[in-house]
């Protein structure tokens, strides 16, 4: 007897690898590249006052978003907030 050849139907679309987007552009993108941004030319001494109604994700998420982002590009930032505000400062 010949191996059977019973291929289940597919689940899923498909496409060419080389298509396939690289990079990961998460929610966050937007947000935490202008807070870099700013911070390029912020003097020492001053913190960007974000405000959190700015913000489409909790300020929980951005935080972790902007740590994960400073910590790839090798920068040291502090943040911190109040009932209305992100403040985002670069530390040495």
């Amino acid at each position: 007897m010949s191996p059977k050849t019973h291929h289940a139907p597919m689940n899923f679309k498909t496409m060419s690898q080389p298509e396939v987007p690289q990079g990961r552009n998460g929610k966050h993108k937007q947000i935490v590249t202008k807070i870099l941004s700013d911070l390029a030319q912020l003097p020492d001494g001053v913190a960007l006052k974000v405000p959190l109604a700015a913000l489409v994700e909790t300020k929980e998420k951005v935080r972790s978003a902007l740590n994960r982002a400073t910590r790839k590009a090798g920068r040291d930032v502090a943040t911190a907030t109040d009932a209305t505000f992100l403040y985002v400062w670069n530390t040495k």
